[in-house]
């Protein structure tokens, strides 16, 4: 697959995702509602909540990219608080169905879409039943934002029965950082109820790009979920201390290491090939 459709292509993950397919070889058409800062091979303003426009842009009409392989769906409204609750969920679901439902509608390849840690439980004010949580746990949406999370790996579970050919694989990205944000973390350490609400997790925007170009690639079927996190915490305390101290009946598995995400990256490593490259402790 060389041709991908890149949806919210201007966004944080967007830019590291577009910027790595296009380093490794891709063609990349970007539908978004702005002109991305990292330009693709080709850019279509498209409102995803149309479904005309949606199935239009991934056909490919007039100068755009005909014969997509693959579609990476990251357009949505990127978290909670940014948007009224009912705008977040509408806009997040009904994206979601238009691109899936195009998606298959033209036998695209394949569907890669994010997902969200969210699912899991954040803002943990219900402590996680273990850590590091993984994808057997059951999701536990708290927002509307990860409720439409939520509603669209149900989603990608029925097209993913109705189309078997065609694989779904939501990413659950972990809270995505950029190189320039990394100062800031060591004062997370300070006081460890900052950070708890999502047990001390983050993801570089690099090994966003690494995880989403290897699952447009992995040897899967079906529609299947990946936690995509850093390999350790944002935080100077080791896990033992922290996980006491905030979340005392929470079983920490002993082989866990003390600066280990506590966000299970397990699977995605066995299924997907991922290996996390950054951490903010060598590039702050």
């Amino acid at each position: 697959m060389k041709n991908i459709i890149v949806t919210g292509g201007a966004g944080k993950a967007g830019r590291a995702v577009v910027r790595d397919l296009k380093d490794h070889g891709y063609v990349v058409e970007i539908l978004d509602q702005i002109e991305p800062e990292i330009p693709g091979d080709f850019f279509t303003q498209v409102d995803l909540t149309d479904y005309g426009q949606t199935l239009s842009a991934l056909q490919g009409t007039d100068s755009r990219m005909p014969d997509a392989d693959a579609v990476v769906h990251l357009a949505a409204i990127p978290g909670p608080g940014r948007r009224p609750d009912e705008v977040t969920f509408e806009i997040n679901t009904i994206s979601t169905y238009n691109v899936f439902r195009a998606a298959t509608h033209l036998g695209l390849k394949r569907i890669v879409w994010a997902s969200s840690e969210t699912t899991l439980g954040l803002p943990f004010d219900t402590p996680p039943p273990y850590a590091p949580i993984n994808e057997d746990a059951p999701v536990r949406p708290e927002w509307s934002y990860s409720l439409s999370k939520v509603v669209g790996e149900e989603m990608a579970r029925h097209f993913s029965r109705w189309y078997p050919e065609i694989p779904i694989i939501g990413l659950r990205y972990s809270n995505i950082m950029e190189t320039e944000e990394y100062a800031s973390f060591p004062a997370f350490s300070d006081d460890p109820m900052e950070r708890m609400w999502n047990l001390w997790g983050y993801v570089d925007a690099r090994d966003v790009a690494q995880a989403t170009r290897l699952a447009l690639t992995a040897d899967v079927s079906g529609a299947r979920n990946y936690i995509v996190a850093a390999a350790d915490t944002v935080m100077t305390r080791p896990n033992s201390e922290l996980m006491a101290e905030v979340f005392p009946d929470t079983p920490l598995k002993e082989e866990c290491g003390e600066f280990e995400t506590l966000l299970s990256i397990d699977k995605a490593r066995r299924e997907l090939g991922y290996d996390p490259q950054h951490s903010w402790r060598d590039d702050h």
